[in-house]
């Protein structure tokens, strides 16, 4: 009788590709739907913020009382696996880096792996009309803050080859959209000697027979500083969606320099002048974290400013959370009251800069692309920038619609097909 597995994912796109890489090589046995009903319990864990971990902590204590073997996979377990074998002693261990041994682990050959060798295989994850394509596991930084990092020590790019039949297996079942995504996608081909970087890497999907656009995932400045032109070429691309994820993380020097990023304000702002004029109507989304040790009155207000000035449509605000076994969490720390005073005045001035810009799209028409289902059965589509578009008339996903925009909040567009 087939061994029965059951699995449970918790966090980023990465860990969703990484449990479905594991079920590919487990492919023999027999998954369930629930936990009591299994052999073995496989909890893919994420630690990205302290509330999270505590979250995956209490999980994995009740998971234990079933019973069955555990297997405790993901960051948790790459970063943190002290924590975890205290919660769950007798609980085998797999770090994300190792997940192509997780039939060892099954088998019980081992009892934990924490780090492996070059990645080889790519997941296919579709998420309805959305084809997600892991690009690399790991960056090629070292941030301060970062507890990724302990659990995605080495970058590892994906084969271009194993990308492309990915992203062939998603158009085959109907994507509209292919989103390139990883810790860092700018890092992209670094450890293969730097011969294939992410703007070719685009250019060879973008040559894929469909009907489809490509959306281009989260980077850092410092590597996209280093591929910038070719990377504004392929942004102009027109199965390219114009749209950047470049998180700045603080509007301040000194903070940047505590955090380890490996770059400026000014250099940082020349970056996104540079892509908003040749690259028209794109939209920089960025991350910012508030509160990280360093940052007093002068360098909170100086993140103010970078939003004021920049205008971001969509920022990805975060009150700094201290994470164990990383170099900020040994810095003198920002008081709770005063992270959550410095969070509200942000998130106030964000909500009151997105809704100014969104604003501008009332009464007009645009193209967007119907790839998600919404609440109360609208459709959400995008523009060509990437900014949702919800739409209550009937229609089917995977289409490209034009639309009169009728309504702007902070978070999206409201609108009409016509």
């Amino acid at each position: 009788m087939a061994q029965k597995i059951y699995f449970e994912t918790y966090g980023c796109t990465l860990n969703k590709g990484d449990t479905l890489i594991m079920k590919t090589i487990l492919k023999d046995r027999e998954f369930v739907e629930r936990p009591d009903e299994a052999d073995v319990i496989i909890i893919n864990t994420c630690a990205v913020r302290l509330e999270t971990e505590e979250r995956m902590k209490k999980r994995i204590g009740e998971l234990r009382k079933l019973g069955k073997k555990l297997v405790v996979a993901g960051c948790m377990s790459g970063a943190e696996p002290g924590t975890v074998l205290s919660v769950a002693p007798e609980a085998s261990l797999i770090g994300p880096q190792a997940i192509e041994r997780i039939q060892d682990i099954v088998d019980g050959k081992v009892k934990s792996i924490l780090n492996g060798e070059r990645a080889s295989m790519t997941p296919h994850v579709m998420e309805g009309k959305i084809g997600i394509l892991p690009i690399a596991d790991g960056c090629a930084g070292d941030c301060s803050f970062c507890i990724t990092k302990l659990a995605r020590r080495k970058l590892r790019s994906y084969p271009l080859r194993s990308i492309l039949e990915s992203a062939k297996f998603a158009l085959s079942r109907g994507a509209i959209e292919l989103e390139l995504t990883g810790q860092d996608t700018s890092a992209y081909g670094l450890d293969f000697g730097g011969k294939i970087r992410l703007p070719d890497l685009v250019r060879e999907v973008t040559n894929l027979e469909g009907n489809f656009m490509v959306r281009i995932g989260m980077m850092t400045p410092e590597q996209a500083q280093s591929i910038i032109d070719d990377l504004i070429e392929v942004l102009r691309h027109e199965k390219v969606y114009k749209f950047i994820h470049l998180p700045v993380q603080s509007g301040d020097d000194n903070v940047l320099k505590i955090m380890n990023r490996k770059y400026t304000i000014d250099q940082y702002i020349s970056m996104v002048k540079e892509l908003r004029n040749k690259v028209p109507y794109i939209n920089v989304t960025t991350d910012i974290i508030i509160g990280h040790p360093g940052e007093d009155e002068n360098a909170f207000e100086n993140t103010l400013s970078l939003m004021k000035s920049l205008r971001f449509e969509r920022i990805h605000l975060a009150i700094y959370s201290m994470r164990s076994n990383t170099r900020s969490a040994s810095m003198p720390q920002i008081p709770d009251k005063i992270k959550k005073e410095r969070m509200e005045i942000a998130y106030k001035l964000y909500e009151g800069i997105s809704l100014s810009i969104h604003k501008e799209y009332e009464g007009k028409n645009a193209s967007i692309v119907l790839t998600e289902i919404g609440k109360k059965g609208s459709v959400i589509g995008r523009t060509l920038n990437y900014i949702p578009v919800v739409i209550r008339d009937s229609t089917d996903l995977g289409k490209r619609v034009n639309v009169r925009i009728d309504e702007a909040s902070f978070f999206d567009l409201k609108g009409h097909l016509i």
